[in-house]
């Protein structure tokens, strides 16, 4: 029997020889920080934290722990609250709070897929959806990124042999920035008679007139069966949501594992989420911001001879191996500006990259500064 402690420190050296070895890294103090995901800025809104705290002090409800699952005792006043808030949104559909996009993700799918189902999905979703759909029982099958003619294909073999059949993506997607095509994917639906799962995670708070994501950009919302979001990313708080018809959420509620099986999020924070779900649509000013802002991004960027396609708020630069990216990332990070390599597994090999995610409190000297920090390091690889 091989030594189990030996195989682990075997696979931590390759792990380090590769350039693939993580570890935690301290926040950064007094850096530029285009790698978080606070699209809207709203962490650093101090005038909100004070308002929300005086609002929690006066109303003497500082629960910070759920202390059971929802199914138990862990129910408390704010899920109803925040999920009636969401509703409401939604043109009045129905909404369900989990623990977090993971959670999210890896529970949906296996719940409400049976045995001769077909599962979908862009070969660029997220690690979750991977997940969430390795844990379905039933036959999957992937699609080459935007490849929609390889979908309909896949589709017009399966329509009529599956008892159900869901199409996965993400509306913004996480590693590239660039958009689905919703239109398409609606189309292909009415035609075929499937169920759309879409992730909003980095579209949500930050596309839409209410800030409800590309399916409401694209007037698109009643079409999408199941729609996932996280409160993690743009509203700067945690956890995440599914929008569906009510006998879904009565279905996921009594069928999903990672929510049945999970101490619900504190109180405080599904307090504080509502709170600045409250006055998302009110902050049309700052997605506007953040979309003038990337627009500047890209025109900067190819005047020095660095072309970024990407239209969303991520904007990834490519430098190709493992290695390069981090050397990249170094080199930024001794210019003041903190940003970190995404590296092979996460994308495929030898398009390992620079990941740059702005957000609506930057400014264009910022982007300048940025912009010219990545000519300075390239030219100095």
């Amino acid at each position: 029997m091989q030594n189990w402690y030996n195989n682990i420190d075997e696979e931590l050296k390759q792990l380090e020889q590769t350039k693939n070895y993580r570890f935690f890294r301290d926040l950064p103090k007094g850096m530029l920080d285009v790698c978080s995901n606070d699209y809207l800025g709203i962490s650093t809104r101090s005038d909100w934290q004070k308002e929300f705290f005086q609002k929690q002090q006066h109303d003497n409800y500082f629960q910070m722990s759920a202390v059971s699952s929802r199914l138990l005792s862990g129910n408390h006043k704010e899920y109803a609250l925040l999920e009636g808030e969401m509703s409401g949104l939604y043109n009045g559909r129905a909404c369900l709070t989990f623990n977090s996009g993971y959670h999210a993700n890896i529970g949906i799918l296996p719940a409400i897929t049976q045995p001769g189902d077909l599962i979908i999905s862009d070969k660029s979703v997220h690690a979750s959806l991977i997940d969430g759909i390795r844990l379905s029982k039933c036959k999957s099958e992937r699609f080459k990124h935007f490849d929609y003619s390889r979908l309909e294909k896949i589709l017009a073999d399966n329509y009529e042999k599956a008892s159900n059949i869901f199409v996965v993506t993400e509306s913004i997607f996480s590693m590239d920035g660039d958009e689905a095509d919703l239109n398409v994917l609606v189309d292909l639906k009415k035609k075929y008679h499937f169920h759309i799962y879409l992730d909003e995670a980095h579209a949500f708070g930050v596309r839409g007139e209410k800030g409800l994501g590309c399916a409401e950009e694209a007037g698109l919302l009643d079409e999408i069966d199941l729609l996932v979001g996280t409160y993690g990313k743009a509203i700067a708080s945690s956890g995440a949501f599914v929008i569906c018809n009510k006998n879904i959420r009565e279905f996921l509620i009594n069928k999903c594992r990672s929510l049945i099986f999970s101490t619900a999020q504190p109180p405080i924070s599904i307090a504080w989420t509502r709170f600045v779900v409250e006055r998302l649509p009110d902050m049309q000013k700052e997605r506007k911001q953040l979309q003038k802002l990337g627009d500047f991004f890209i025109s900067k960027a190819a005047a020095s001879g660095i072309f970024i396609t990407s239209k969303s708020q991520i904007k990834p630069y490519i430098t190709g191996s493992n290695e390069s990216a981090i050397t990249f990332s170094e080199g930024l990070q001794k210019g003041g500006v903190y940003v970190l390599p995404i590296r092979y597994p996460t994308v495929p090999e030898g398009t390992a990259r620079i990941r740059f995610s702005l957000n609506a409190v930057l400014k264009q000297d910022d982007i300048s500064k940025v912009v010219q920090l990545i000519s300075q390091v390239k030219n100095e690889m």
